[in-house]
Parts: structure tokens; C-alpha cells; sequence
């Protein structure tokens, strides 16, 4: 490894008015190139309505929890294809769906990969405390939906296993955002660990913490947003923050270092 790349990697500074342009670039991506787009957030609302008919239709309760974490896992895939849209895009370069999709496959023996198993231990983890939260609040009795939504809103236990439940999520959910905000694009872009990209990332979020927590909240409100329309604003919301996400990248770090040329000298 060179004495560049050993550097630590230089973060910058962004505001709230970085936050609407990546927003609007993220949608000009998007509106440049909506097939891939569409694709790619089809799949995970393909996954969503497959998760609600096994809960509803089919009573495979049990399936819900592997088939969650296996989009979990594919995430980090997922995102790489819109990084690798923007990057084409940003450049001026062609698309097509070989170079997406062959990008996209490439990316599974780089260390994206063993983001994907970060992500995916993280939602385990999240699913067994929200399991072990369930059992201790409702002292392992089962219940109808209805009969569930009744005790959560109309009683004081309900309403303190709703705030104890969405505080611990949102603790979790802001941890994993640290991590992986810029640190997905970044693998995608530099021939770097998955370590350094995720203490990269933290340390962006550290940097610009007001902004970050913003930008997380966004995050969370469109993707609840696209959730209660039936998950079919993920067609659109997923794609235009998978390439918003890129331009911010673009913006919180210092541009990698351009290797140096060593001089062959005489023949």
C-alpha cells in the first residue's frame, strides 16, 4: 500500500441547501434514466408485497423473517446499480443493461460484499430485540392484527411499548445510517476495505452531525411514505435516493488520489 493510500481520507463539510441539490440530481438521474430505476426499485416492492401476502394470505409467518433478511443482504447490490448509473451519467458515458447489471455482479467479490453481511447481521439484530421488546411487553400472548393495534393505542402499555420500540429502532437505524451513508458508494468508487469505508462514513457523520440527522430523517420519511402507498413510491423514492446518495458521496469526501506515474525511463 502506498503513503497515499494510507492517508486518511479528507471529510468535508455539506449543509441542508446539499442536501436539496443531491435531492435534485438525484432525481435528474432518475428522470435521465428511469428503466434501471424502476428496475432495480421494483424489486424491493416486489419484496414487500411478496412480505404482506405471506403475512395476510398465506400465514407464513416463519418465511418473513429469512426472506427480510435476504433483501437486506442484497442491498448493498442493489444501490451499486444507481451509483454506477449516476457515475456513467456524471461522466457522460453509455448505458446499457449489460454494463449495469454486469457492474452490479462484479461488485459481489469486492468487499461490498461483506457490507451486504453487515447489513444483514444489523437487521438481525434489530429483528431479535424488536422480538424480545414484543415478548416483554406483551408477556408472550399472541394476538389478532386488530386486537394488537387496540392494545397499542389504547393502553399504557401499549403506548410504552410503541415509544420503547420506535426509540431502540431509531437508535439502531441511525447507527446503521452512520456506517453505510457514504460507505456503500465509496466501495463502489475506491479500491478500499470495508472497515475503512465504515469508519469513513462514521466519521462524515460525526463531521455533519445536524445535517446527517436530517438527511436521515428523510430517508425514514419517504421510505414511510412509500411503504403506506403499498410500496409502490419505492419505484421512485428508492432510485432517486440510491443516486442522491451517490452525488453526496461525491460531495463529503476529498476526490481519491490519482496514482502517481513512475517515469520508465530510457529504453
Amino acid at each position: 500500500m502506498t503513503n497515499g493510500q494510507k492517508k486518511q481520507t479528507e471529510i468535508l463539510t455539506v449543509t441542508t441547501d446539499d442536501l436539496l441539490e443531491v435531492l435534485g440530481l438525484g432525481l435528474r438521474d432518475f428522470m435521465a434514466a428511469p428503466t434501471y430505476g424502476l428496475f432495480f426499485g421494483g424489486i424491493y416492492a416486489a419484496g414487500g408485497w411478496v412480505l404482506i401476502l405471506m403475512l395476510i394470505e398465506f400465514d407464513l409467518h416463519f418465511l418473513v423473517y429469512p426472506l427480510a433478511a435476504g433483501f437486506a443482504l442484497i442491498a448493498p447490490f442493489i444501490a451499486s446499480g444507481f451509483y454506477v448509473v449516476s457515475k456513467r451519467l456524471e461522466k457522460s458515458e453509455p448505458l446499457s443493461w449489460g454494463i449495469v447489471l454486469g457492474t452490479v455482479r462484479s461488485m459481489i467479490g469486492r468487499d461490498l460484499g461483506w457490507m451486504a453481511i453487515v447489513t444483514g447481521f444489523s437487521l438481525f439484530i434489530w429483528m431479535d430485540i424488536a422480538a424480545l421488546l414484543s415478548f416483554g411487553f406483551m408477556s408472550f400472548q399472541f394476538f389478532s392484527f386488530n386486537e394488537l393495534l387496540n392494545i397499542i393505542f389504547t393502553t399504557p402499555l401499549g403506548w410504552a411499548f410503541l415509544i420503547t420500540g420506535n426509540t431502540v429502532g431509531a437508535l439502531i437505524a441511525f447507527g446503521v445510517f452512520s456506517y453505510s451513508v457514504i460507505s456503500m458508494p465509496m466501495l463502489f468508487d475506491r479500491d478500499i476495505d470495508f472497515v475503512t469505508a465504515m469508519i469513513t462514513s462514521v466519521r462524515f457523520v460525526k463531521h455533519n452531525p445536524r445535517v446527517m440527522a436530517i438527511w436521515c430523517f428523510t430517508i425514514a420519511v419517504l421510505t414511510a411514505i412509500s411503504i403506506l402507498s403499498g410500496f409502490i413510491g419505492l419505484l421512485v423514492t428508492l432510485p432517486v435516493l440510491g443516486h442522491a446518495t451517490w452525488h453526496l458521496y461525491r460531495r463529503a469526501i476529498s476526490p481519491a488520489p490519482v496514482p502517481a506515474q513512475t517515469d520508465p525511463g530510457p529504453a
